[in-house]
C-alpha cells in the first residue's frame, strides 16, 4: 500500500513537472511585435544620418518615396539580437527598374561591424525574390524556389514574408510558399544578431514594412 502510494505521488511529481515545463515553454514562444506602428522606438539604423530617411506611414516602417534615388544602401535594425526564431512580416517594395535596381532585403543574425551590415538576408525584389544571401560576407548562398511562387506573388502589393531558423537550420517562406531551405554547416558563421530590413541603392525604390512579428524558440 505504501509503495503504491508512493508511486503515484511520483507519477503525480512528473505529471506536475511536465505541465510546468510546458507553462514556461508556452511563456517563452509568446508572440512579440517588433515595431509598434506609430514610431520607431527599438530600431536604429547603421548610419545614424540615415535615419531621416525612414519613417512611419499609416502603421507602417518606410523607406524612400518612389520618386528620389536611394544613394547607399540602408538598414534600419533592432536593437535587440535574436538567435532561434520566427518571423513574420507583411512587406512591400515598388519603383521603376528603368531608374535602377529595386531591391530590399530582411538581415537577421546579422550584425554590425566597422559601419556594415554583417549577415543573412532574405532577399526582396525581381530576379531575387525568396533569395538566401550573404551580406557582406559570402554573397548568394542560396537561389529562391520561384516557379511556385511567382503564381501567388504580388510584386507591386503586399505579401508575407516568413523567416524560421532553429540552429543550422534556415527556412524562407514568402506568402506561405517555401523558396529556401538551407543547412549552415560553417560552426564560424555567428548564429545570433539583430534583426533588420533593409532599402538597397541604385533606383527610386520604396519599401514598407508591416505586422513585424517574431516568436523566440528555447535553446
Amino acid at each position: 500500500m505504501i509503495k503504491s502510494f508512493t508511486m503515484r505521488l511520483k507519477l503525480l511529481s512528473l505529471f506536475l513537472f511536465f505541465q510546468m515545463s510546458q507553462g514556461i515553454t508556452q511563456i517563452k514562444m509568446h508572440e512579440v511585435h517588433l515595431f509598434n506602428g506609430y514610431n520607431l522606438e527599438g530600431w536604429q539604423t547603421v548610419n545614424p544620418k540615415f535615419m531621416e530617411m525612414w519613417s512611419v506611414q499609416d502603421s507602417s516602417i518606410v523607406c524612400g518615396d518612389g520618386i528620389a534615388h536611394i544613394p547607399k544602401n540602408t538598414y534600419l535594425h533592432t536593437q535587440k539580437e535574436y538567435h532561434n526564431f520566427e518571423l513574420t512580416c507583411l512587406f512591400k517594395i515598388t519603383g521603376d527598374p528603368s531608374t535602377g535596381l529595386i531591391n530590399s532585403g530582411i538581415q537577421y543574425r546579422s550584425q554590425v561591424v566597422d559601419g556594415k551590415m554583417i549577415g543573412y538576408q532574405a532577399d526582396i525584389g525581381d530576379g531575387y525574390w525568396g533569395d538566401l544571401y550573404d551580406e557582406h560576407r559570402r554573397g548568394l548562398l542560396a537561389g529562391g524556389h520561384r516557379a511556385v511562387l511567382n503564381l501567388v506573388l504580388n510584386k507591386n502589393g503586399w505579401n508575407t514574408y516568413r523567416i524560421k531558423v532553429i540552429g543550422p537550420r534556415h527556412q524562407l517562406f514568402i506568402n506561405g510558399v517555401k523558396t529556401v531551405e538551407y543547412w549552415e554547416e560553417n560552426e564560424e558563421i555567428p548564429d545570433t544578431g539583430v534583426i533588420s530590413v533593409q532599402n538597397h541603392s541604385g533606383g527610386n525604390s520604396k519599401v514598407e514594412f508591416r505586422n513585424i512579428t517574431v516568436v523566440e524558440f528555447p535553446d
